[in-house]
């Protein structure tokens, strides 16, 4: 079933440098002091400055975001509202399908445009996308209504002095990328499909190269640069400013021999390691949808349709397998074939993952070469919430460069869903 609008992104979105939560895993990383709905603010700042549309326009505010990561997350794209500058009146919506959080902002936004129910012809715009912090906290549990130093603790900060010998905190960021459903660590399910897909570590590693290589050559190139809006950090007011203009995690003298020296991080025997499994970062990304007819009205210039959407459930320990059902939904919604696509942003959660998924996209008739011709999460990053929204504006902008006509964004999810959105290019 085809979307009964034609719904276009609008050109001038924008989104964040992905900065490593870590520098060399010893230090705070670039953003380790910006809140997920900071990093979201700063990218709907910059996306309503570049798009070329009133403010007054824009009728709803629909963000991802996976995980509450800050005091401040509650709030969720509200908070990224007023921090992108939109004003009191307009309402905004979190929406949560961790790591396809920004494609499914997307597709929450499209079903509101074309079902009406809460559509606000008189401002008929959306800003649409995603943001994360993966500054996750540590978490104490079970020491509310508990004695805790010289007090009963309600509620409030808890001086660690007080607690009793032996209590311990626990890491949100680990806790959170295990599937007590599939009793498995998201890395443990990649190494499951490896097993059944038959996939080296040599493979796994030839990936992870790929990978890095292609991402510093794009990046050097200069084509994130329509994308990226340069972010500044103060992080020691007596030093000076930090400027933020590219993804952090691109290597510059990755080699397959370095690949091979990695150990296997997850399994005794595995093949996912550091340097073929997805990056830890932070970043944001946002964009401008609404019905063509009202973009022209407005004088806005179209960057892309949205013409296919997916997303489709799978056993949660192939979780990663999931983008095959949710693209082969979405081809359908679009009513086109596999071979006619030009470009593929697939999410590299792990290098086993993303090449099981490559082997039955070919099924499809999609090639392989045409999958991540930039890189992707293994050389910039997962962030998340804003994953699928990155990844989208990534593919609008590549296939207006490169003058082809359709993309595809497609992304795994933990607890075993995918997700699929299919762009058409308005050159």
């Amino acid at each position: 079933m085809a979307l009964s609008e034609s719904i276009v992104i609008l050109d001038g979105a924008r989104r964040t440098p992905r900065a490593d939560i870590l520098i060399r895993n010893r230090e705070p990383g670039l953003f380790a002091n910006l809140t997920t709905t900071q990093l979201g603010g700063l990218a709907i700042k910059a996306t309503l400055e570049r798009t070329a549309i009133d403010k007054g326009k824009i009728g709803h505010v629909v963000m991802g975001m996976a995980q509450h990561s800050h005091r401040d997350s509650i709030y969720g794209a509200q908070g990224m509202r007023w921090r992108g500058g939109l004003g009191e009146t307009v309402p905004a919506l979190t929406v949560a399908r961790i790591c396809g959080s920004g494609a499914e902002s997307i597709s929450i936004a499209c079903e509101m445009i074309t079902a009406g129910l809460r559509h606000d012809a008189a401002r008929p715009f959306y800003v649409v996308g995603g943001a994360e912090s993966m500054q996750y906290p540590f978490c104490l549990y079970n020491y509310r209504g508990k004695p805790v130093g010289s007090a009963i603790q309600k509620y409030g900060p808890i001086d660690p002095r007080g607690l009793p010998p032996g209590e311990h905190l626990q890491d949100m960021l680990l806790m959170s990328l295990y599937d007590p459903g599939a009793k498995l660590a998201m890395a443990n399910t990649a190494e499951e499909l490896g097993r059944r897909y038959k996939i080296t570590r040599e493979e796994a590693d030839a990936f992870g190269y790929r990978s890095q290589t292609r991402a510093k050559a794009a990046r050097d190139a200069g084509h994130f640069a329509e994308e990226i809006e340069p972010v500044t950090v103060v992080d020691d007011p007596a030093r000076q400013p930090v400027v933020v203009e590219h993804d952090t995690h691109i290597m510059e003298d990755v080699s397959m021999a370095k690949m091979a020296r990695l150990r296997p991080a997850f399994e005794q025997g595995g093949i996912v390691t550091a340097g073929n499994a997805s990056a830890v970062v932070d970043g944001a990304a946002a964009m401008v949808i609404g019905k063509e007819r009202d973009a022209e009205a407005a004088g806005a210039r179209p960057l892309a349709r949205i013409i296919g959407l997916g997303v489709a459930a799978c056993d949660p320990r192939i979780m990663g397998w999931g983008p095959v059902p949710a693209t082969e939904r979405a081809l359908a919604m679009a009513g086109i074939k596999g071979a006619d696509i030009d470009q593929v942003e697939l999410n590299e959660a792990f290098a086993p993952q993303a090449l099981a998924v490559i082997r039955d996209f070919e099924k499809f008739g999609i090639d392989p070469e045409k999958v991540n011709p930039m890189g992707n999460a293994i050389a910039l990053g997962h962030p998340l919430g804003a994953t699928g929204s990155i990844l989208t504006l990534t593919c609008a902008y590549a296939l207006r460069r490169t003058r082809k006509r359709y993309g595809l964004v497609t992304m795994c999810i933990g607890g075993g869903q995918g997700i699929a959105v299919i762009l058409e290019s308005i050159h």
